[in-house]
């Protein structure tokens, strides 16, 4: 397993959506795929289009690099054979080691079959070989973009789950308060009513 980084002050292409204020840090992308020296064209053309690259050479491979290093895309090749494309994108997500992270899967020209079944599997998109590096660049821009919003809105549910809950908590206490305050009352007043038989019951016995 290997990861590029490059320096931004390298030549390496600002991006696209940097100008926007939006994601600060570098993309993280895992490559998995079987063949070291598709993994390394990948990883370099990558690492040039301003993304962090780390490589596997297969879906295992790929589970123990997450397991110290959540992603934001996984780019497999649809080829896999120890474990498959599917499985593997399977396996991932049931492990939960980069919840918010997009499938983008790559397969020949001619495997359209395999782009059915990747999309059929879940994946966020597929593209074609050979890779059109604008192309995939432009489509894992995007992809960032809506993870980094889903992962926004994840966090802002969570907020409000715990609101609620605080407020929920604050309510009870409020409401155990209250009946406190009630139970008080009720013995004031049972209080109340027995000292006025009492001076009801004197004032008889002198008469």
């Amino acid at each position: 397993m290997q990861i590029f980084k490059r320096s931004q002050r390298s030549g390496a292409r600002k991006p696209a959506n940097e100008s926007a204020g939006r994601m600060e840090r570098r993309p993280r992308i895992l490559v998995i795929d079987e063949n070291p020296t598709a993994r390394t064209v990948i990883a370099r053309r990558l690492s040039h289009l301003g993304y962090d690259v780390a490589l596997a050479e297969n879906g295992f491979a790929a589970l123990g690099l997450l397991v110290a290093r959540p992603v934001d895309i996984v780019l497999l090749d649809m080829g896999l054979t120890l474990l498959s494309a599917v499985a593997t994108m399977e396996k991932i997500r049931a492990s939960a080691l980069s919840p918010h992270a997009c499938f983008v899967t790559i397969a020949g020209r001619l495997e359209r079959p395999l782009a059915v079944e990747a999309l059929a599997a879940g994946a966020d998109d597929h593209i074609a070989k050979p890779l059109d590096f604008d192309l995939l660049d432009a489509r894992l821009r995007h992809l960032c973009v809506r993870a980094e919003q889903m992962g926004a809105l994840t966090r802002h549910n969570a907020e409000l789950d715990a609101r609620i809950a605080r407020r929920a908590v604050e309510l009870g206490e409020t409401r155990e308060a209250l009946n406190e305050l009630q139970a008080d009352r009720a013995r004031l007043v049972s209080s109340i009513q027995a000292l006025h038989d009492e001076i009801a019951r004197l004032n008889a016995a002198r008469g």
